[in-house]
């Protein structure tokens, strides 16, 4: 099961985050909060599965997300 850890408001900040969590080896998810709306109006949610959610807190909380 697949668990939100954060959200952003730029693609931009979203692969940043997804770039600094897959070299620290854990799946990341990035959705799109809403569906018709551009990519720089969006909201993005990092998703992760549940076992990792602690550590990917850790991780974040680390990196000054």
């Amino acid at each position: 099961m697949w668990k939100v850890v954060y959200m952003t408001q730029t693609k931009d900040i979203a692969d940043h985050i997804h770039d600094l969590l897959t070299r620290e080896g854990f799946l990341i998810k990035i959705k799109p909060v809403y569906k018709n709306v551009s990519e720089q109006e969006n909201y993005y949610e990092i998703l992760v599965p549940h076992s990792e959610v602690q550590e990917v807190h850790t991780i974040l909380m680390e990196n000054g997300f």
